[in-house]
């Protein structure tokens, strides 16, 4: 690394922390070169000694709250669970207490030293399913880094309204919705997204499909479903007018109406290990609320 700039060489040696934090672990003389404060900009010569005094202070307030966990998988580096229905993953203004990220202070208080409590990637309140959690700071950027690259894997079940024909590739960019701007919405200026659909089942004038990303934008399933005309059964901020498909039986009608959340699971999460390169896949099955109104349209299919 003879010829870099300092800040460069510490982000390359130690790439399991953020440039900014090691810049400033720098303005506040932590980094010393041959003994002596170092200064970002400076240019490194063969030979020389870095030392790092590092002080990783919290980087989330958060309480910790004893809120159960599904943990599927843990280990030294990372957790993956099963998230429920209902629960928010990150606090939010007028919304402090009860999430995931109390919930994982409480399982593990050295969280609050990791981005968002170490979480990878989340789940919108009304969607359960895999998530993964990383343990370490190296883990977590390796974990981020793997998401960045499209090299995690993950398979959704989504039951739509309309019966499909056919599975699809879906391509259209995703923006800030022009006026309801807490929403997203198919957005000429928005980022690209793509998402993939197979078909799995139609039954009773709705379809059940396996959903898979190759972009992670928000809200990308349900704005893409949506914008095709199936929208996701439950979903109040992108389904549109409720209208129940023709036919159905009085049960039926009412399962569908009181379905209280989109009905969407994150069924399948694969990706490498970041410490021992080992391919990890998990699976989570269909949760009780979504199996109950599935079996109550079969029902009324026959």
């Amino acid at each position: 690394m003879a010829g870099e700039r300092l800040d460069r060489a510490l982000a390359r040696t130690l790439p399991e922390y953020s440039r900014t934090r090691l810049q400033a672990w720098i303005r506040a003389g932590r980094v010393q070169v041959d003994g002596r404060p170092a200064r970002a900009k400076e240019t490194l010569t063969e030979g020389q000694s870095l030392v790092l005094e590092a002080s990783v202070e919290p980087v989330i307030g958060d309480a910790p709250e004893p809120i159960a966990l599904d943990i599927v998988h843990e280990d030294e580096a990372l957790i993956v669970l099963n998230k429920p229905p209902g629960l928010v993953v990150h606090p939010g203004a007028g919304n402090r207490r009860g999430t995931l990220v109390n919930a994982l202070l409480h399982h593990e208080p050295a969280l609050s030293h990791l981005p968002r409590a170490g979480l990878v990637h989340r789940l919108d309140k009304g969607t359960s399913g895999l998530l993964v959690v990383a343990r370490t700071t190296a883990a977590h950027a390796a974990l981020v880094a793997a998401l960045e690259r499209r090299d995690i894997h993950r398979e959704y079940l989504a039951l739509v309204r309309g019966e499909i024909v056919a599975g699809s590739r879906i391509e259209a960019p995703i923006g800030r919705h022009p006026s309801a701007r807490t929403r997203m919405a198919v957005n000429t200026r928005g980022r690209p997204a793509v998402t993939h659909t197979r078909v799995l089942e139609r039954v009773a004038g709705y379809t059940l499909l396996a959903v898979t990303l190759e972009t992670g934008r928000t809200h990308q399933i349900r704005v893409h479903l949506s914008h095709t005309g199936h929208p996701i059964v439950g979903d109040s901020v992108y389904g549109g007018r409720q209208m129940l498909a023709a036919g159905l039986s009085p049960e039926a009608m009412e399962a569908v109406r009181a379905f209280p959340r989109q009905a969407l699971h994150a069924t399948r999460l694969g990706f490498t290990h970041p410490v021992s390169g080992e391919t990890l896949t998990f699976e989570a099955p269909m949760p009780d609320d979504m199996t109950a109104l599935l079996a109550t349209l079969r029902g009324a299919d026959q």
